[in-house]
C-alpha cells in the first residue's frame, strides 16, 4: 500500500478551475524547488495531516452539491496515491483537476483529470494571469486551452458576467 498524501489545508473556490466551484485540496511534500515560489513550506513531506480515501470520500459526500470540481495542488510525486483519490471524485460526480509545476504529467494520472494547469512559476513570466505566462491550463475532456480565461486583457476589468 502506497503512503497517503498529505495535505495542509482544503477550501472550496470559483478561482482555480473556471466554471466549476472547486473543492481545493493543498498538497505537502512538493519536491520541486521554483524560484519565487509563493509555497515553499509545502516543500515539508512531514507538514499537513494525512488524506486517506476514508477521510477523502467523507468529505466529497459532505461537499457534494456545494462543489462540482475537486483540484489537487499537487500531489503528482505520489501517483498511486493521486489516483486512487482522483477515481474516488470520478465515482462520486466531481470533476477532477491538477495544478502541477511540471511541463508535463503521466499519462497514468492525466486518464483520471478533466483539468490539468502545467507549467513551473518562472517570476519573469507570472502566472496564468500574465499573457506572457510559460503555465497553461488544460481541459483535457475537450482538448481545449484554457489559460486565456485567466488573463485580463489590456485594462479591462474582470467580466463577471461574461
Amino acid at each position: 500500500m502506497s503512503p497517503h498524501l498529505r495535505h495542509v489545508c482544503h477550501t472550496v473556490g470559483t478561482l482555480e478551475v473556471p466554471d466549476e466551484v472547486s473543492l481545493i485540496y493543498t498538497i505537502s511534500g512538493c519536491p520541486l524547488r521554483c524560484p519565487g515560489c509563493h509555497s515553499a513550506d509545502l516543500r515539508d513531506p512531514d507538514l499537513g495531516s494525512s488524506l486517506d480515501p476514508a477521510t477523502f470520500a467523507s468529505a466529497l459526500d459532505r461537499y457534494r452539491g456545494l462543489a462540482s470540481c475537486v483540484c489537487f495542488l499537487g500531489g503528482e510525486w505520489q501517483p498511486a496515491s493521486l489516483i486512487e483519490l482522483l477515481q474516488l471524485a470520478h465515482a462520486r460526480g466531481f470533476s477532477t483537476c491538477l495544478y502541477t509545476g511540471h511541463d508535463a504529467v503521466d499519462d497514468a494520472i492525466a486518464v483520471h483529470l478533466d483539468y490539468l494547469k502545467l507549467g513551473p512559476f518562472i517570476a519573469a513570466r507570472g502566472g496564468l494571469d500574465r499573457p506572457g505566462t510559460n503555465q497553461r491550463f488544460l481541459d483535457l475532456r475537450r482538448g481545449v486551452d484554457l489559460t486565456h480565461r485567466f488573463q485580463r486583457h489590456g485594462s479591462r476589468a474582470l467580466d463577471l458576467a461574461a
